[in-house]
Order: structure tokens, then C-alpha cells, then sequence
């Protein structure tokens, strides 16, 4: 019988925290909206304003800076720790953006105000010692919220471990999670203390944890409850000290409901429940994370990539189904197209989702039927459009072992045909 798992309740939101102001005396007032951004120590030059003695002294001189303009023409230069903005008529969002970016490298991009309610929530629980679960869809910066949630805690100068639970392969998974002595099986002519007791002192990031098999759910819930953790082979655990963070893009609690995760492992990961969002429905990130990238992307003492108003309209008009990994395929792809540091929308290649016929529902079908079978036919689409079953389960972004669950769980029929494909 399984366990009735409620949904995880609705968190009140948090004021997200001031961020620390410029001061009012470096910002220039034809560049509205950059005295909110948090700049941190960044130092500000406007205008045709110099250091004294006309240059950079030399006790500052690895100090990063911002250097302002007014322009005719919109374009932005690294050199080395200064960013050199020149800002047209009508580029503030995108100027603001780059500044952002530039000021704040080690903080996720976020502009739109449901991301920075999310990132002050996120600081919030850091500093507390609770387990949290990370839900949202794929490519929306999960492992990068796992980060934050580290960073903020009492726990940062201590290693985060991430593990991509689906990527590992499954007659290793508890061998390579709690470790396994010398000869505790073929192969094992050493011994390993596996990742969990690599996170010692430090954080535990489980991303996709849905996909841990049964058995090895079991063992991590001891180790959660008990502190200690068991090697593969060994006869006595060792004491341990970690604090998990598990993320995933399938709904945890269903999984319960169906059998497939353990009802005790869910309450004991979702003691915070965090979720994020599709890119579409925080369209103030757009902007905010292309800077980021193509900042990234931008040599030390080079031109920084400029998206020019054609190609922010573009960008901000598209629906994203790929999220922030498809953003950054579209970016990367405007890169090698654009022959000067100028991105227009003609060189944005955006990614077309082939159009899924309508399945006319069953008359009487209740709606639980109704949604598996538009399930079964979008599985069974990308199944016939796609090389092998990896490929198809890249192509319905989920792993390939999820993929292996909703086939079993398909009539008989449907299965075979599934298991003719070359794998």
C-alpha cells in the first residue's frame, strides 16, 4: 500500500535582502537603475573622470573598475579588471545587465523579482542545517541554487560534492556513494571512501535523485538518520557529517506515490522544499544571464559581445522550452555566426520543437488516463524520431533511466516494440 504523500505547502515569500547601494557621488544620473545594483567593492569611473596623476595607481591596479560613457554606438571592452562600457540611447537594460554581471560573477543572474525572492530564500535556508530539495524542470539552474545554498552556509570553506545520480552506472552506485574496501568485489583492488565521506564536513549535492535504486535509498536514509555511513565490503560504519542538497525534475512526491522512492527518504530531503522556474516565466533573466554568458565568453582584454536591440527583442520574444541551456546554445551559435563583436536577431539561431499532433481523448477516459496516455504518445514519437533510446531520452529531456521506468510501466505491446531500437 503506498504512502499518501500531501504536496509540499506553499513557502511564504521572503523580502529579498537590500543589496548594498552605490554610493549616490559615482553614479552618473543618465544611467537610471544603477545605483539598486549590487556592486560590491567595484569601483565606478564616469565620464572623462581620472584617478589622480591621470592613471590607475599602482596599489589599485588589480582592483576591478567601471568605466562609463555616453555614446552614439552601444560596446563593451575587458581590459583585464576593468570593463569599459560605452551606452547609447535606449541600451540601459542591456548596459545594466552587463554591469551585473561584471560587478558579480559568483552570484547566479538574476534580474526578474521571482529569481531574487528564490536566491534571498536560498541564503535564508543556507544559513540553517536543513536538508533541502531542489525541484523544477531541466536547465533551470538547479545545481547553481545548490551552490548558493552552500555558499550562504556555515559550511562553505568545506567541499560541495555534486553527484549526477543518473550518470552513475547502476552496479556502482553504492560502491561509488558510501566507498567499498579492498576485494569487496571484482575489480576493487583498493580501497575508496566514496563520495559521501568525500563531502565530509561539508555539503552533498544529489542532483536527479529520483534515480538512486531502492537499496541504495535505504542506505543513504541511514545515513542521514544515523550519521554514519557503511562501505561496501566493510563490517563497521564510519561517522560522517554532511548536509544534503538533492535536486530533481520529476515529481519527487508522485514517485513516492507510485513506489519508486521511499516515502521515509522523501520527508527526510524535503525538510525545505525550493523550486525553480522555467526561463519563460522569469522573463527578467533573459538579459541578465546572456551577460553573464558572454562575459564568460569574452577574452580578458577583448570586446565583449553586444546584443544589439534586434537581438535582445529576440531573445526576450522567445518561449525558451530548453531553458537556460537552450539560451546558452543560442548565444554560443550567435557567436560563431557574427562576424564583429555586434549580435543581431539574424544571427540567433533559435531551436524549433517539432509540433506534436493532438491525441483526441478517449470518451470517459478520467483525467489520470488522459494524462498518461498523451504521455505514452509523446514517448512513443520521440522514440521513432530518435537514433537510439539515449538519444530520445535527451531529446524528452530526462534521463534514460527515467525513460526505462515509463516504458515498463506502458502496455506489453508498446514495450517490445521500444525494445527492437539498437540501443
Amino acid at each position: 500500500m503506498s504512502t499518501p504523500v500531501p504536496a509540499l505547502p506553499n513557502m511564504p515569500p521572503v523580502p529579498p535582502a537590500s543589496p548594498p547601494l552605490a554610493h549616490a557621488s559615482h553614479v552618473p544620473a543618465w544611467l537610471p537603475g544603477l545605483a539598486d545594483l549590487d556592486l560590491g567593492p567595484l569601483r565606478i569611473v564616469s565620464g572623462n573622470e581620472r584617478p589622480a596623476g591621470g592613471k590607475l595607481e599602482s596599489a589599485s591596479a588589480s582592483a576591478r573598475s567601471l568605466h562609463l560613457s555616453q555614446a552614439a554606438r552601444g560596446s563593451a571592452r575587458l581590459d583585464g579588471h576593468h570593463l569599459h562600457l560605452e551606452v547609447a540611447p535606449g541600451d540601459d537594460a542591456w548596459a545594466l545587465a552587463l554591469v551585473a554581471a561584471f560587478a558579480r560573477p559568483d552570484l547566479p543572474a538574476a534580474a526578474d523579482p521571482a529569481s531574487r525572492d528564490l536566491l534571498a530564500l536560498a541564503r535564508r535556508v543556507g544559513a540553517s542545517p536543513a536538508s533541502v530539495l531542489i525541484e523544477g524542470p531541466t536547465g533551470t539552474g538547479k545545481e547553481g541554487l545548490a551552490r548558493l545554498v552552500h555558499q550562504s552556509s556555515p559550511r562553505r570553506s568545506a567541499p560541495l560534492v555534486a553527484v549526477n545520480c543518473a550518470a552513475l552506472a547502476e552496479q556502482m552506485v553504492e560502491a561509488t556513494l558510501f566507498g567499498h574496501e579492498r576485494g569487496a568485489f571484482t575489480g576493487a583492488h583498493a580501497a575508496s571512501p566514496g563520495l559521501i565521506r568525500s563531502a565530509d564536513g561539508g555539503s552533498l549535492f544529489l542532483d536527479e535523485v529520483a534515480e538512486l535504486p531502492l537499496p541504495a535509498q535505504a542506505k543513504l536514509l541511514r545515513v542521514l538518520q544515523e550519521r554514519e555511513v557503511l562501505a561496501v565490503g566493510a563490517t563497521r560504519p564510519v561517522p560522517v557529517n554532511v548536509r544534503l542538497i538533492a535536486a530533481g525534475n520529476r515529481d519527487l512526491a508522485a514517485d513516492v506515490e507510485a513506489g519508486r522512492f521511499r516515502a521515509d527518504l522523501y520527508w527526510r530531503i524535503a525538510v525545505f522544499p525550493l523550486r525553480t522556474l522555467p526561463l519563460a516565466s522569469r522573463p527578467g533573466d533573459i538579459l541578465a544571464i546572456a551577460a553573464h554568458w558572454l562575459l564568460r565568453r569574452a577574452e580578458a582584454g577583448g570586446l565583449v559581445p553586444w546584443l544589439a536591440p534586434c537581438a535582445r527583442a529576440a531573445l526576450l520574444g522567445h518561449a525558451w522550452p530548453g531553458n537556460v541551456r537552450e539560451l546558452g546554445n543560442v548565444l554560443d551559435r550567435a557567436l560563431v555566426l557574427c562576424d564583429g563583436p555586434d549580435i543581431r536577431a539574424g544571427h540567433l539561431m533559435m531551436d524549433r520543437l517539432p509540433m506534436m499532433a493532438t491525441a483526441q481523448p478517449a470518451a470517459g477516459l478520467p483525467l489520470p488516463g488522459l494524462v498518461r496516455a498523451a504521455e505514452q504518445d509523446v514517448i512513443a514519437r520521440a522514440l521513432a524520431e530518435s537514433p537510439n533510446r539515449r538519444a530520445a531520452a535527451r531529446r524528452l529531456g530526462i534521463s534514460e533511466r527515467t525513460l526505462r521506468y515509463k516504458l515498463a510501466s506502458r502496455r506489453p505491446d508498446a514495450a517490445a516494440d521500444a525494445a527492437t531500437m539498437v540501443q
